[in-house]
């Protein structure tokens, strides 16, 4: 019984290794940090997340716990939330932070681009309206910048509001403070961040996995 437990696990592992691109032995590792959040048990809830110490203090703790929930990042082509993930469910979130395979083309390399924005979006755009808020959108960008390790926090916000100006200004034209502003569209998202580096931002290190070492090979 072991054994055809073992052989039914192997076999599950290589049809999401084929449909996501990650090797066995990542699926694996993943696996085992699922089984650790959930504590052994077949779906993951929100407070198990929740129970993480390296998410206590970070500004964006809300939209990344709802990022796994999300039923827009798990390719259910509807809105809203579910309340627990299994393993699965779990393996299609952790695909939007593992980086860019070698030797992909140019076309898949812009549209994995675009799906990891599509995520980071979707994390923001809270009310599944379709846009998010200049105020939404700065927060983005400072979480972004604050990433990178390079720059202060003080110095990231201050960064991220002038990107806030400079966004009302190339989506609405010119703008007074106070005016009203309807939000970001996903396009207008896709314009803004044209030449910004995402591959070297999207990490879930609090999972106490290093997702910028889940580089595959190219997909045969």
């Amino acid at each position: 019984m072991g054994a055809s437990q073992s052989a039914g696990t192997e076999h599950e592992f290589q049809d999401l290794a084929d449909r996501t691109g990650f090797s066995l032995e990542q699926i694996g590792n993943i696996n085992k940090r699922f089984r650790q959040l959930s504590n052994n048990e077949e779906t993951l809830s929100r407070e198990d997340l929740a129970s993480i110490p390296a998410l206590d203090n970070n500004p964006i703790r809300a939209q990344i716990i709802n990022a796994f929930f999300d039923k827009r990042n798990l390719h259910q082509n509807e809105t809203g939330t579910v309340q627990e993930i299994g393993f699965e469910e779990f393996l299609m979130v952790m695909t939007h932070f593992r980086p860019a395979a070698m030797g992909i083309t140019e076309e898949e390399r812009e549209n994995l681009r675009r799906d990891k924005l599509r995520f980071l979006f979707n994390m923001h755009d809270t009310d599944s309206d379709g846009t998010i808020n200049l105020e939404e959108y700065r927060r983005v960008v400072e979480e972004l910048l604050s990433k990178a390790g390079t720059i202060g926090q003080e110095t990231a916000k201050a960064i991220a509001d002038a990107a806030m100006l400079e966004v009302a200004s190339t989506t609405r034209g010119k703008m007074e403070p106070d005016e009203f502003y309807e939000g970001i569209t996903f396009e207008n998202f896709l314009q803004i961040l044209n030449t910004f580096d995402i591959e070297t931002r999207m990490h879930v290190r609090f999972l106490h996995m290093d997702t910028a070492t889940l580089r595959c090979g190219k997909s045969k």
